[in-house]
Order: C-alpha cells, then structure tokens, then sequence
C-alpha cells in the first residue's frame, strides 16, 4: 500500500508502532520494522547509553526502517539526540514539547522528523518548524492523551496542513485503516494493539489484562494536574481518580502512581500498575506476531477500500457501480 508516508520512509505498509514508554524496545520495534511498518523506539525514561544500546540492538535484528521517539519535556534531550546522530537515525517522532530548539540540528544531519500533535493550532505550528509529517492522536489512544477525538482531529489537521498524517487513536483492524484514509489521513500509528503480540515484551499479567478488557475498562487520570492519562481501570486508578476527586496536591497523586507503568510492564501487577491503553482494547482479543497482525489489517484494509471504490450511495443505499 503506497502513500506519501511509505514513499518518504520507505517502509512497505504506511503504519507506524506507536512508542509507548517501557514497551517499545528491541523485540516490538524490530519485528514492526522487519514487518514492513515502522518500528519506533520509545526513549522517554532513558540513559544516553540506555538508547544507544537499544538502537545497536535494533540493528542487530533489522536492515528496515526505524525510528526514535523522543518525549521532549525530559532534561536529557540534547543527549539523546547526539546519540541519534552518532547512530546514524534518520528518523524521529516528537512529542511532549515542541522540536523547534533542536529542528536546525535535525536538518543538518538529514533526520526525517514527525510531530505527535493533538490539535490543529499545534499541527500548524509544526509544519511552521518544517517537521516532515504529523501523528494526529486523537483522545481514543492509550497512554497520554489530548481531548479531541481521532474522527473530529484527523480531518481538521488534514485540511489544515500540507504535509502528510498519520492517524492515531482508536486503530485495531483494517476497518480503522480504512476510516483513516477516508478522513484524509496517509497512514496510521498504532499502540494498543500492538500490547496483544507474540514480540511485545511486557509481563503476560499485562497482555492478558489488555485481552480481558472491553469498550469501557479504560478511563482517563491526571486531568486535573494538566497530563491526562488512559489506562485500564484498576484498583490503583480508582485510589488515584479519588484522590483527584477530593482535589489532592500534584504531589499526593504522583506518590500513588509513582513507578506504577513498571510495575505492570515488567512486574506483572495490573492491580497496582499502570496499564496503559486505549479505547480500542475491547477489539484485542487475541495473541499474534506483529506479521501475522499487520498482514492481516492491510488485507482487510485494502479489500474495504476496493468495494467502497466501487460503490455509491443513492437515497441512503449502497449499490454497486
């Protein structure tokens, strides 16, 4: 499936592996890249040699594509991206701050950057910066969020913007693909299904947590300190969702919620962990490679774009033209 985003980073399928913090390491983002997709290594929470290694293991896996995400509120960014430099990565996604200190850097070295942005006042500030592309998230998506939903954002940033996006928020099958592009989109970023693979490397307690969810098991935490969160309903987010409640300080809330994403991640425990997911949950269900899984969204994804090629609507039906 070619688009202008497979054409720029020269993947074969126009989806990205959204980089959920303590998941998108080595064996996700390398079986993504391999797959045909773009892997993304998630750099929030790392050492300069943490991510070193990451991309050296990376490359150790895969000739493809692959990207570096970097949350741009963490002090050690300049760092990181020396180090993506001297690694030779042509391609970042941003988010959690704006690239514009460091665009001058990026260009210099010839790295493709993408922005992660949830709104339209933000895309076209990007596109300002030059940023090569945009994830447009909508507030469906795990992990931090915005407000808008993906069906009310992707087309509104689509229609204000001249670069490429990538629609994110709410994508499990081929049906969301085919919604995306349908809203103007050139690709989608993926993250929640992406949980319910063979390679994704987080405690089974976790993936199984994601596979018992349904439409209503997430909720949304930290509104009211300005860094809203979705993540699966647990007895750890009912506690922190009372303490917002009864207007506790940024402080009393981040002691409960402190280390909880590792706890789930890599301990297992999805009682008193963070389990980070979107609205789309409900529609992961089962285990399979993230071959077997984007192979399978892309068929399904381009039969639904064929049959809609060849129908139209007539007084509320669909016939076939």
């Amino acid at each position: 499936m070619s688009t202008t985003i497979t054409q720029l980073l020269g993947i074969q399928y126009p989806i990205f592996q959204g980089a959920m913090a303590q998941i998108a390491r080595e064996p996700l983002v390398s079986a993504v890249s391999n797959a045909g997709g773009l892997g993304i290594i998630g750099s929030g929470g790392m050492s300069a040699d943490v991510l070193r290694e990451e991309i050296r293991k990376v490359r150790n896996h895969t000739t493809k594509p692959f990207a570096v995400n970097l949350m741009l509120m963490m002090p050690n960014i300049p760092e990181l991206i020396q180090v993506i430099i001297e690694e030779q990565v042509n391609i970042v996604t941003t988010g959690a701050g704006t690239p514009a200190p460091y665009m001058t850097t990026f260009k210099e070295h010839g790295i493709t950057v993408i922005a992660v942005i949830p709104s339209v006042k933000i895309a076209k500030k990007m596109e300002l910066l030059g940023v090569d592309a945009l994830v447009a998230e909508g507030t469906e998506a795990g992990g931090h969020i915005g407000e808008t939903t993906t069906m009310a954002l992707v087309p509104q940033v689509a229609s204000a913007v001249s670069i490429p996006v990538v629609a994110a928020g709410g994508v499990a099958d081929g049906r969301g693909i085919a919604a995306a592009f349908a809203l103007g989109a050139q690709g989608v970023q993926v993250g929640t299904r992406f949980l319910t693979t063979v390679e994704c490397p987080t405690h089974d307690n976790f993936k199984q947590a994601v596979l018992d969810a349904d439409d209503t098991s997430t909720t949304v935490t930290g509104r009211s300190i300005g860094g809203p969160v979705r993540s699966i309903k647990n007895g750890m987010i009912a506690d922190f969702l009372k303490l917002e409640n009864e207007h506790a300080s940024r402080e009393e809330l981040e002691k409960i919620s402190l280390g909880s994403l590792r706890k789930a991640v890599f301990e297992g425990d999805t009682d008193r962990g963070s389990v980070m997911a979107g609205q789309i949950c409900g529609m992961c269900n089962e285990i399979t490679t993230v071959e077997q899984m984007i192979t399978s969204m892309f068929s399904e994804a381009q039969a639904l774009l064929q049959q809609l090629g060849n129908t139209r609507i007539t007084g509320g039906q669909t016939v076939e033209i």
